[in-house]
């Protein structure tokens, strides 16, 4: 659990130096998304999900 924490206060961030550093840019690619259909949506998270998982795993092994 700890380490979920961990990664989960990682991913906060990065999402907000994102925004701190580039806000314009922050605004444009969240426009981006709500302009996506949700198919390609659904793949593109499917596929980080499981990049995610894939470095996990080798970064666990």
């Amino acid at each position: 659990m700890a380490d979920f924490l961990a990664a989960l206060g990682l991913v906060f961030v990065i999402e907000g130096l994102i925004f701190a550093a580039f806000p314009g840019q922050g605004k444009k690619a969240l426009m981006s998304v709500l302009e996506t259909p949700e198919g390609l949506l659904r793949i593109i998270g499917i596929g980080s999900a499981v990049i995610g998982l894939l470095i996990v795993w080798l970064v666990r092994a």
